[in-house]
Order: structure tokens, then sequence, then C-alpha cells
């Protein structure tokens, strides 16, 4: 693992992969969601390796193991999606694509999927396709709920609660992160892994957000959504859905790709959100869709 500094001196942690096949496919920026690390993906980076890509990634700031960015470590924050958004550029321009086999790929979950839809549209031809996972386009629950949290969240950035965890959040517990009932997989043994992982390195664990983090995530969210930005994104995407998500909105996920000019959409059923660590059968319909969507020629 290595670090690169960001435009305002925050420490990025990434790494890159080699496929050891003789004849390499291309390259695959991997990008996880809010709260992952580098090594919860494990299983995925040996999957794309197996497939004759490379493979680059790297901790968003705030965390795994880049900088934090509050005194304490668990809350989740960032200042603006532009700062994302920026340490993406960084560490393509700098680490990806001068040296990276073709054709260079995407693939993106959850808010790094919501932050790739951003890169895609501010550097046409950067990459040949992307395929986003569980899209972070808007939160689920009823339009009421979604409103009420927004006018919440706004209200308490404007009162000086931005760096203040947002209602019913917490520091990472892990006597707390029961299977039972959990929102983000039907798989048992990669959710015990996950825990386990936290276990062996503590400094990569998280807690829930805090307003600030909302307040950022809502700005972007507008942003993406505006009229024409999505329209003018060229480049061929694939989304998959997971079906059951609780975590975002698969509604927006469909009218996200009826505005997008070249996406092909796939739902899983009774899939939830990560489902990168979902149960096997989730996961081969994952690789079957990546497969065929890299072989083709064309979207629709």
């Amino acid at each position: 693992m290595k670090t690169f500094k960001a435009h305002d001196g925050c420490s990025i942690r990434y790494a890159t992969y080699t496929s050891s096949l003789k004849s390499c496919r291309g390259t695959v920026l991997l990008l996880g969601g809010r709260s992952e690390f580098i090594e919860k993906y494990q299983e995925t980076v040996d999957e794309i390796l197996a497939r004759g890509f490379n493979v680059a990634t790297f901790d968003w700031r705030g965390q795994g193991l880049s900088d934090r960015l509050l005194p304490n470590r668990h809350k989740g924050f960032v200042e603006t999606y532009d700062d994302y958004l920026s340490d993406l550029n960084q560490f393509m321009d700098a680490y990806v694509r001068p040296d990276a086999a073709r054709p260079l790929v995407i693939l993106a979950h959850s808010m790094g999927a919501h932050i790739a839809l951003r890169y895609l549209h501010d550097n046409p031809g950067s990459v040949e396709k992307a395929v986003l996972t569980s899209p972070l386009v808007d939160i689920t629950g009823p339009l009421l709920f979604k409103g009420l949290m927004k006018i919440l969240t706004q209200f308490a950035v404007a009162i000086g609660f931005k760096k203040h965890y947002a209602t019913r959040t917490m520091n990472f517990v892990p006597q707390k992160k029961a299977f039972s009932g959990n929102r983000l997989t039907r798989d048992p043994q990669r959710f015990q892994k996950t825990l386990q992982m936290i276990s062996h390195t503590p400094d990569v664990a998280i807690g829930g957000v805090t307003f600030g983090w909302l307040d950022a995530t809502f700005k972007s969210i507008a942003h993406v959504m505006r009229k024409g930005y999505l329209e003018s994104i060229t480049t061929p995407i694939c989304i998959i859905s997971a079906g059951a998500d609780k975590i975002v909105s698969v509604t927006a996920q469909r009218g996200l790709c009826r505005r997008l000019p070249s996406c092909y959409l796939v739902t899983i059923p009774d899939a939830l959100h990560e489902l990168m660590v979902e149960t096997d059968d989730v996961r081969e319909k994952i690789w079957e869709v990546f497969d065929n969507f890299l072989l083709s020629t064309a979207t629709s």
C-alpha cells in the first residue's frame, strides 16, 4: 500500500495490482462506497485479476486508512464532494492513466459510483466503460421523509452542527453489528469476514455520518440530477441494482439510466445494497453481467 498527498495535504492511501495472466485485457479502476476500505474488496480484486485486468483502487478521504478529517475518526465527514472528485482526478492523472493498459474501465459502488458519474461528466473519453453497482443517486424512503431529512440537515449545518453525528448515528461498535437485520448483505460469512478485517485493523473502522456529510451528499445529488448533466455523459454505463436495497433508491437508479445516453440496467431481485459482498449466486450474476458488458460493442 502507498499514499499520495491530495491538493490540501490530505494523505490518500492507494493500491495497484497487476494480473499474472500473460495477455492483459485492460485496467479496472475500483471505487468503493462510503465507510469501505481497500481490504474489503480483496475477493473482488482477485476475481478481476483472474480475468486478466490490472486493478487500481484507493481509500476515500475520511475513511479506510486515508487521513480522517475530524478528531473523532469514527465520524463520517467530508466538506464537499468536490474534494472526493479532486482526489479521484489526481489519482487518475498521476497513478492510473499514464501507464494503464487499455481499455480503462470503472467498477464503482454506491457513493463511489456517484463520484464516478461526476468524473465521467467532467472527463469525457477518459475511460471506455463503467459498471456501477447500487449507485447513490437518492436515498430510500417516502418523499416526505427525504424532504424532512434535507430540511433537518440544512438546519443542523446552519446552526453549527456540521461536524456532529446525524440523527441516530454513532461510533462504530463491533458488539452492535449483528448479521440478523443488517441492511447490507444476506451472506453471513462475508458479513463476518468484514468484521474480522476491522477487528484485525481497527483504524479502518468508521461509524455513522455527520450532518456535514449528509449536506454535502444532498448537494452533490442535486448537482448530478440537474437538467442536462446526465444527458451529456456519453460513456457506456452498466448499472446493477440491488432489488431489495434499503440504503439507496432503486427507482432513482432506473430514472438515472433512462437519462444516460448509453446505459444498460440490470436488477438483481432480493439482493441487498452491498452487491460485491452478497451471496454467491448474486455475485455470479454480477460477474456474468460484467463480462458480457465489457465484451459487448454497444449498449441499449
